[in-house]
């Protein structure tokens, strides 16, 4: 996947990660890039910034999604790339409340379920296309005091396997995105799931965007932003017994329990 000359569409497109991303992404000579958010004010300001357009929409809604990809089709021509970047980071532990829980899944997975509903219909259609998914190295190694985002991003992580399992044959690429800490409204605050979060350092959103599009070069289906999350994976495989004591032991370190 080249950017020169594609139509790309970014949800969460007004701030951290999927500004960084829409920013990039025209940088590098997309014909057209739509900045979706929820926050309509956001998502002109970077529309503007960059050249591209802006789209008002709530990921959970699937009929905001079903506009989204219609209006930027119809308007602009086809979608090469669909980055559904969107995500929430709700619900630390089983005690939230279930409205917290819910939005975190309708968020944090259904978003790229709706996409992909409406979709991949049409990019099998035209034999291409590419589903870019943010999920997180939560979604690989869970996340200590987010458990509905821990839960949800590995749920996110497994569809992205899904879709490439059973679209790749047709022409559809598929990466999923697992960044640790990088500096968004969501890791400003500091409590413990960003200071596990951030155990490897904080990375910039920018320098998250060089490496997605060089990833997207080599339509790489895991796409990872620190090389230590491989080493943690091969640990967790390796003895999963073991991995989850480690974890343990950083978690009494964190918050101070036990």
């Amino acid at each position: 996947m080249e950017l020169k000359d594609k139509i790309a569409v970014v949800t969460g497109g007004g701030s951290g990660i999927g500004k960084a991303l829409a920013t990039r992404f025209m940088a590098e000579g997309a014909r057209q890039v739509v900045v979706v958010d929820m926050n309509a004010e956001n998502a002109a300001a970077v529309a503007q910034a960059i050249g591209g357009v802006a789209m008002t929409a709530n990921v959970a809604v699937e009929a905001d999604i079903q506009r989204v990809i219609e209006d930027t089709e119809a308007d602009y021509g086809p979608i090469d790339l669909f980055c559904s970047n969107a995500g929430v980071g709700l619900g630390p532990s089983p005690a939230s409340p279930d409205s917290e829980w819910q939005t975190s899944w309708d968020v944090n997975l259904m978003s790229h379920v709706y996409a992909a509903r409406h979709l991949v219909p049409r990019m099998v259609e035209r034999g291409s296309g590419y589903l870019l998914n943010t999920a997180s190295a939560a979604g690989l190694l869970s996340q200590i005091g987010g458990a509905a985002y821990a839960v949800t991003k590995h749920a996110a992580v497994g569809f992205a396997e899904w879709l490439a399992i059973h679209h790749a044959h047709e022409g559809i690429n598929v990466s999923v995105l697992c960044p640790q800490a990088v500096r968004t409204p969501m890791t400003a605050s500091a409590n413990d799931s960003v200071a596990a979060a951030s155990v490897d350092g904080m990375m910039e959103p920018d320098e998250l965007a060089g490496i997605v599009i060089e990833a997207l070069a080599e339509e790489r289906f895991l796409i990872l932003t620190h090389p230590e999350v491989v080493q943690y994976m091969q640990r967790k495989t390796a003895d999963y017994g073991r991995w989850i004591g480690g974890m343990n032991r950083l978690m009494k370190k964190l918050t101070g329990v036990g």
